[in-house]
C-alpha cells in the first residue's frame, strides 16, 4: 500500500457523492492516491451549466476539509477533491520597498548615463543623477501602472497576490529587469485569470503610449551618419512604435536615403524583422530620455506578452486553449531561437522558456468558459503582442 494512501479518508467519496450529485450525473467515482494527487474524483455528465458548478460545490467541499478543483479530463467533466490549500501567508512589505528603492536608484543611474558625456568616473556620474529623473520617473510610471493593474484586478476578484517585486539591474540600459507579482493561490476560473493577466499590459500601455508620444514630440529629428562606425546604437522597431513615430513626426523613421527598387512596404517589414539594411545617411529621431522610457515600456510589455508559461501572454493562450496551450511551448522556444539569429539576447529568452515555459497558471475551476467579452479581450492581447514585438530591440 502506498505511504500516501492513509491521507485519504476511507469514507471521503461516500461523503462527497451526494453533494456532487447535485450538479452531476455521476458515472464513476474514485479514491485518489493521496498526498500530492487528488483525494477523490467524480466523472459524469453535468446537470447544471458549467459556470454554476464551482459556486454550488465549493462550500461543501471546504466543510469536508478539502479543496474543490473542477476541470475536463479526457473530454469529460471531472470534479476533484484535493488537499486543502495552505493558509495564505502575509508578505513582508519591507522586501518590496527595499527592492523598489534599489530599482529607483538603478533607473536614475541608467537615465543619467543615457547621453552622459561628463568625466568617466563615479563622482561625475553621481553628480549627474538628477538628470536621470525624467527617464526614471517615466519608466517607473509605466512599470507601476503595469504591476498595479495586475494587483488591483486580483484584489477586485479577491484573489490573494503579493505586492510588486521590482528587480534592479544597475549598469543596464534601463536599470531594471522589470517587476512581477506572485499569485498566492490559483485563480478561481479562466475569466479571473484573464482579468488579472491582461490588466497589467493594458494599464501599462495606457501610460506608455502617452509617455512615448510626448517624448517623441520633444525629441530631435536629424540626419544619420554615413559611416557605420559613427552610427552608434539604434533602437528596434515594432509596428506600434513605427506608427507612433509617424503620428508625431509625419515620417517613417529611420528614413533611408533611398528605397531603391524595393517597395516601401517590403523594406519596412524587412527592417523591422532583421534591422537591415542600416539606414546610413538617412533621417531618424534621436530619442529624448522620456521617449527612451516610452520605447522601453513598449518592449517590456511585448516581452510580458510572449505566449508561454506564466508570462501574461501565457495566461492569454491558456484561457483561450486550456491545457492545449502547452502545445505552443515548442513553437515559442523555436521562434525565440530563430530570433536569436538576428539579436543574440533572444537566446537567453529561449533558454528561459525552455526551462520555465511549460508551467501555466491553471484555475481551480476550469469548467467555466470565458465570457464572449473576455474572449475578445484575450484575442486583443495576442494582437497587441504582434504589434509590440520588436525582433531586434537594440543594434550596437
Amino acid at each position: 500500500m502506498s505511504e500516501d494512501r492513509p491521507t485519504v479518508p476511507d469514507d471521503l467519496v461516500a461523503r462527497l457523492l451526494p453533494v456532487v450529485q447535485q450538479v452531476m450525473r455521476v458515472q464513476d467515482s474514485t479514491t485518489g492516491p493521496g498526498k500530492g494527487g487528488f483525494l477523490a474524483r467524480f466523472r459524469g455528465d453535468l446537470t447544471l451549466p458549467p459556470d454554476q458548478v464551482y459556486t454550488r460545490l465549493a462550500g461543501a467541499f471546504e466543510a469536508q476539509g478539502v479543496q474543490l478543483v473542477a476541470r475536463s479530463e479526457g473530454g469529460r467533466p471531472a470534479i476533484f477533491a484535493v488537499e486543502a490549500l495552505p493558509v495564505v501567508q502575509r508578505s513582508n512589505p519591507w522586501i518590496n520597498l527595499g527592492l523598489f528603492a534599489l530599482t529607483v536608484f538603478s533607473m536614475l543611474l541608467a537615465g543619467a548615463l543615457y547621453g552622459y558625456s561628463g568625466p568617466p568616473h563615479l563622482a561625475g556620474v553621481l553628480r549627474a543623477l538628477p538628470s536621470g529623473i525624467p527617464f526614471a520617473a517615466s519608466l517607473l510610471a509605466i512599470l507601476l501602472a503595469h504591476e498595479f493593474g495586475h494587483y488591483l484586478a486580483a484584489q477586485a476578484h479577491r484573489s490573494p497576490v503579493s505586492l510588486p517585486y521590482f528587480l534592479p539591474f544597475p549598469g543596464s540600459a534601463f536599470g531594471t529587469l522589470g517587476a512581477f507579482i506572485r499569485l498566492k493561490r490559483p485563480p478561481r476560473n479562466r475569466n479571473v485569470l484573464l482579468d488579472i493577466g491582461l490588466a497589467g499590459p493594458l494599464a501599462g500601455l495606457v501610460v506608455a503610449i502617452p509617455v512615448l508620444l510626448y517624448g517623441l514630440s520633444v525629441s530631435e529629428v536629424g540626419p544619420l551618419p554615413s559611416d557605420p562606425a559613427a552610427l552608434g546604437g539604434l533602437e528596434g522597431n515594432s509596428l506600434l512604435y513605427l506608427a507612433a513615430k509617424w503620428v508625431v513626426t509625419g515620417a517613417w523613421l529611420p528614413t533611408p536615403v533611398s528605397y531603391g527598387a524595393t517597395p516601401a512596404v517590403i523594406y519596412w517589414l524587412r527592417y523591422i524583422a532583421v534591422g537591415q539594411p542600416l539606414p546610413l545617411g538617412g533621417t531618424d529621431v534621436f530619442l529624448s530620455p522620456i521617449a527612451w522610457a516610452g520605447w522601453a515600456g513598449l518592449l517590456v510589455t511585448a516581452l510580458n506578452l510572449i505566449p508561454a508559461g506564466q508570462l501574461d501572454g501565457g495566461h492569454l493562450v491558456y484561457v483561450l486553449m486550456g491545457e492545449r496551450a502547452i502545445r505552443l511551448w515548442p513553437f515559442a522556444v523555436g521562434a525565440t531561437l530563430l530570433l536569436g539569429l538576428v539579436w543574440p539576447g533572444w537566446f537567453l529568452w529561449a533558454a528561459m522558456l525552455f526551462f520555465l515555459g511549460r508551467v501555466y497558471a491553471t484555475p481551480l475551476d476550469d469548467l467555466t468558459p470565458l465570457t464572449p467579452r473576455r474572449r475578445a479581450l484575450a484575442i486583443l492581447g495576442i494582437v497587441l503582442f504582434f504589434l509590440l514585438l520588436t525582433p531586434v530591440p537594440l543594434r550596437a
